[in-house]
């Protein structure tokens, strides 16, 4: 996210744990998260993450579910704020800021944008490298694609793989990992 977009966010909502919320729950609408859950995809504090969950769900943005002992918060999809919210969401996040929201809960390990859309964010195709074991829904990131206007091209390559090529100094990814690349998780 970059910083005048949390800047927008934390004085709207006024809030950085709220924001970042927001940004997982409504960008991923049918998952349901416990709180510590939560804090730790966010790395954010429980306390924290809880008092904002509450917040939200008294303001009919979001669900929650127990669960034996556990509570499982969700966006709510017929609040009539949710569609507004999501738009404004991925717009404050941009293209990168919507897909990272998005590839938080995929298991993936190493995830960045690279080509021409990390050069200028005036390209019309944005390629996504991720590493890791990742399932990408049959719809993809279509709502991304539409929301922003660009085509989105993913490569997925699973950790061995990886490892190998760059243990090995195949040509093709050095090439790739010391382009112009916007990291969205994890480390190179």
């Amino acid at each position: 996210m970059t910083k005048q977009a949390r800047d927008t966010l934390k004085s709207l909502f006024s809030s950085a744990i709220r924001a970042d919320l927001l940004a997982l729950l409504l960008n991923n609408p049918d998952e349901r998260f416990y709180v510590r859950e939560i804090a730790t995809l966010l790395r954010k504090n429980p306390s924290g993450v809880k008092r904002e969950l509450d917040n939200l769900e008294k303001m009919g943005i979001l669900t929650s579910t127990k669960v034996a002992n556990l509570k499982y918060f969700q966006a709510e999809k017929n609040s009539p704020l949710f569609s507004e919210l999501k738009s404004l969401i991925a717009k404050s996040l941009g293209v990168h800021g919507a897909l990272k929201a998005s590839l938080k809960t995929s298991g993936a390990k190493i995830a960045f944008i690279h080509g021409a859309y990390a050069e200028s964010e005036d390209a019309a195709t944005v390629d996504l490298f991720i590493v890791g074991p990742v399932s990408i829904p049959a719809d993809g990131y279509r709502d991304i694609e539409e929301k922003f206007g660009k085509k989105i091209q993913v490569t997925i390559i699973d950790d061995q793989q990886f490892r190998q090529k760059r243990e090995s100094g195949d040509a093709e990814l050095e090439k790739l990992l010391s382009g112009n690349k916007i990291l969205l998780m994890g480390k190179l």
